[in-house]
């Protein structure tokens, strides 16, 4: 082995190691979006029989030793059962074209995520790539009204070509996803096809950010006009 190719073997194996740990980072951050999602859960529907105990005892009267036992039991079940049951399940493709534009980044996320085990470990890292853009995306959308062109055009990439993209792929039986045909497999297909839906998501956001970037330095042209002018004239 020359120093060439060692060289390029410790690159690799440094880049696989830094997916790793960007997979292992979106796993956690997946769990703890989940357990604070569980929690929230739990303390409104806590706050809820609380809240329905005071005002029975307001209006018809007071709970007594019995009473007050029977709403501690009914919030110990509660917690206990919103603690264990599974979450909501994630949305389907047919789901997401429904996803209102601010909520579509995290649902497809979601979405993504129950997807990997499907898919190959080099289409894995460009997942995690999608998701960060998608991440990156989200505080743009929450502004863009939904019936502007933009809106449009981001719903069709990521609440629909997206998805039906890589459930085309999963259809295909997994014993031909690495046999050619008409120059190229299904595998190399998927791997083309998620770059560029990823690089499309990047241009997407930059062009919603240059928005905002000229509306910033629009800002900066008054403020410098109107306070060092004031300056000058001072």
């Amino acid at each position: 082995m020359t120093d060439v190719d060692r060289q390029i073997a410790r690159s690799a194996e440094l880049l696989e190691r830094t997916n790793e740990r960007h997979r292992a980072g979106m796993v956690r951050k997946q769990r703890a979006d989940g357990i604070g999602q569980r929690i929230t859960r739990i303390a409104i529907a806590d706050g809820a029989i609380l809240l329905a105990a005071i005002i029975f005892a307001i209006v018809i009267g007071p709970l007594g030793l019995l009473g007050a036992v029977g709403v501690m039991a009914l919030m110990i079940a509660t917690t206990i059962a919103l603690a264990v049951l599974p979450g909501a399940p994630a949305p389907t493709p047919e789901k997401l074209r429904e996803v209102p534009l601010k909520a579509l980044p995290a649902q497809t996320e979601r979405w993504l995520s129950t997807q990997r085990a499907a898919l190959p470990a080099p289409a894995i890292t460009l997942i995690d790539q999608i998701i960060v853009r998608l991440e990156t995306l989200s505080p743009q959308l929450a502004t863009l009204d939904e019936n502007e062109l933009a809106a449009t055009e981001v719903r069709k990439l990521v609440g629909e070509q997206l998805p039906e993209f890589i459930k085309g792929y999963t259809r295909v039986p997994p014993e031909l996803r690495r046999t050619e045909r008409n120059g190229s497999t299904p595998d190399a297909q998927l791997l083309d096809g998620l770059r560029l839906i990823e690089s499309q998501i990047g241009e997407m956001t930059t062009q919603l950010a240059e928005g905002d970037l000229d509306q910033l330095a629009t800002r900066g042209r008054f403020l410098e006009i109107k306070y060092r002018g004031d300056e000058t004239q001072g």
